[in-house]
């Protein structure tokens, strides 16, 4: 069930990114702060300028005093301005790390089998996209706190000089603000369309070039092209909308300013006519009205920028499904300086070792589908070779990843050693349990440290771990052997050398428990032979296996075998060929 992000949480959010380096926020604001309002200066030593010249002036000052106050202010504020941007530049990336950051590990800690109810696209514009704009959000906060003290000093000043003109500043203002919050709706409306249609642009983009061979094979390069374009002529039809809208209301906000300040300075000019007005009065109040209308302009500019960030906020919700908005600002280290921490490294305990493992009433179901397992209960005993087996579609890869934690159980449960398992994600890793997918994923990377992800190479016998996985004579072909680059999800290598390198990467952890999924499914009949032979050499380990393959089915202890998500049957092959039909079908 979706969350609803409303109009007022966004602000408590942004309040918990502020919280995330307070310190630095409030120094930002400070430097910031000072940077606004530091034109106060110039526009009072204008004031005594004009004055100067004119006979009026209440200070006695030389015009080289003047001219030297002008310089120091204006280098000062250069400071203030090289400074400010150091720390803003500091605290915008902290706080747009942080929120990426959270969002990475809610991807990372959610189920794996779990799918995304959301394109690559849309992923990827808001790690992108929806960050920055809540960044600037947050950021763009402290140079409203800065002008509107600017604005309110300088007010104050222009009310001492002419109440009545002063007067005229406000109504560009009044209009600036009813015309942005009765335009908050249809921005908020025009942004989230834009923000969409860019994301289906980028998930076609992903999807073309992740099936490029089939796209080729099926001859369909028109078609595919043909969609592309009229998806990215609606996104370009959209964010022009988009933009539009947002100019125009600019241009409306600065138009209604300009009204504003034709009408003040014809006020200003009647009361210099008739001589209650000076002409450094004259000067300050045109120096100021310019900074104060940007005020009314930049206001405005704000209240739009947070109905898209209200915007921004809610996509991100939606990807994160049920988990609380709030764990998107959780407090957590970035390690922006120093060295990363070291990968953490479990050793194997007494207690990590497996003696038995019971499965009761295991049960997932798929939402879209309806397939899935439902109460499946077995029994692994220590160094067992276990083998589960079952048509297409009987549920035999949907029980390893429920029992995994990969899809979440929905009944059920499990026991190791006969203490009961909470988290089966967290809980079946290294040293307890490695595992193969039938489809492995490899990182563009070495082959040793694809073996290795992570491990420290001085704790394993690598050389073994290629030798079980069948893949010495492939490292000994390759140009660079184990440093050998795989490319992209192991494009440079075959099928059948991207699941041993997996399974070699199983071998090396040491696990008490190893789960794999038709490890054997892409390799020719040989290879497949002798792949079988080494994994049945392999001591001391207690084997969970999905397979079909008749040298499998001969050498396990024990046989499971799925029928449309169910047990049908269990025992040893002598046992089930005998009593099985299910089996016998599998077998011949």
């Amino acid at each position: 069930m979706k969350q609803k992000v409303g109009k007022r949480k966004p602000i408590l959010l942004m309040w918990r990114i502020i919280l995330y380096t307070p310190f630095l926020y409030l120094i930002d604001v400070i430097a910031w702060t000072l940077i606004h309002t530091s034109p106060l200066i110039p526009g009072i030593l204008a004031k005594e300028f004009f004055d100067m010249l004119s006979g009026d002036a209440n200070i006695n000052n030389s015009l080289w005093g003047l001219l030297i106050l002008v310089a120091v202010t204006a280098l000062g504020r250069a400071g203030l301005i090289y400074m400010g941007a150091r720390i803003d530049i500091l605290f915008r990336f902290k706080e747009s790390s942080l929120i990426r950051r959270n969002l990475l590990e809610f991807f990372m800690k959610r189920p794996g089998a779990l799918p995304i109810k959301a394109s690559t696209g849309e992923i990827l514009n808001s790690f992108r996209d929806d960050a920055k704009q809540i960044e600037d959000a947050v950021d763009w906060f402290i140079d409203v706190i800065g002008t509107l003290i600017f604005a309110i000093v300088a007010v104050v000043i222009l009310i001492r000089i002419d109440a009545k003109i002063t007067l005229y500043v406000f109504t560009p203002l009044v209009a600036v603000i009813a015309m942005a919050n009765r335009a908050s709706h249809r921005i908020e409306e025009n942004r989230r369309a834009s923000r969409k249609a860019s994301a289906e642009v980028n998930g076609i983009v992903g999807e073309m070039f992740n099936s490029v061979q089939a796209v080729k094979v099926l001859g369909a390069e028109n078609h595919i092209i043909e969609q592309f374009h009229q998806l990215n002529n609606k996104r370009h039809k959209l964010m022009l909308r988009d933009t539009l809208f947002t100019q125009l209301l600019e241009s409306i906000y600065q138009n209604t300013v300009s009204l504003g300040t034709g009408l003040i300075l014809l006020l200003a000019a009647q009361s210099m006519k008739a001589g209650s007005f000076s002409v450094g009065d004259f000067a300050i109040f045109v120096y100021y009205l310019a900074f104060v209308t940007d005020f009314t302009q930049f206001y405005g500019r704000y209240i739009a920028h947070y109905q898209q960030t209200c915007v921004s906020f809610q996509r991100m919700s939606d990807l994160m499904e049920e988990t609380p908005i709030e764990k998107l600002v959780q407090h957590n280290p970035l390690y922006m300086k120093g060295k990363l921490p070291m990968v953490e490294v479990k050793e194997k305990t007494k207690e990590d070792e497996l003696d038995t493992l019971v499965v009761n009433s295991l049960t997932y179901v798929h939402s879209n589908s309806g397939g899935g397992i439902s109460e499946i209960s077995f029994k692994l005993k220590r160094e067992s070779f276990t083998v589960i087996c079952g048509k297409i579609g009987s549920g035999k890869t949907t029980l390893l990843r429920t029992l995994l934690g990969l899809l979440p159980a929905q009944a059920g449960e499990i026991l190791w050693n006969d203490k009961r398992v909470n988290n089966p994600s967290e809980f079946f890793v290294y040293p307890r349990s490695a595992y193969t997918a039938q489809v492995p994923h490899l990182l563009s990377d070495t082959v040793r440290n694809n073996i290795l992800l992570g491990i420290i190479s001085g704790g394993v016998d690598i050389n073994t771990s290629v030798y079980a996985a069948v893949l010495e004579k492939d490292i000994d072909t390759f140009e660079n052997g184990l440093e050998t680059v795989v490319g992209p999800r192991g494009v440079k290598l075959s099928g059948g050398q991207v699941q041993r390198v997996a399974a070699a990467r199983m071998f090396a952890r040491d696990a008490e428990l190893l789960v794999f999924d038709d490890i054997s499914s892409a390799l020719d009949a040989e290879t497949e032979g002798v792949l079988w032979n080494r994994i049945f050499q392999v001591k001391n380990k207690t084997c969970l296996v999905v397979s079909n393959r008749k040298t499998a089915l001969q050498h396990a202890d024990h046989i499971i075998v799925l029928n449309n998500g169910r047990m049908e049957a269990e025992g040893t092959l002598g046992e089930l060929l005998q009593s099985c039909d299910e089996i016998k079908q599998i077998w011949a």
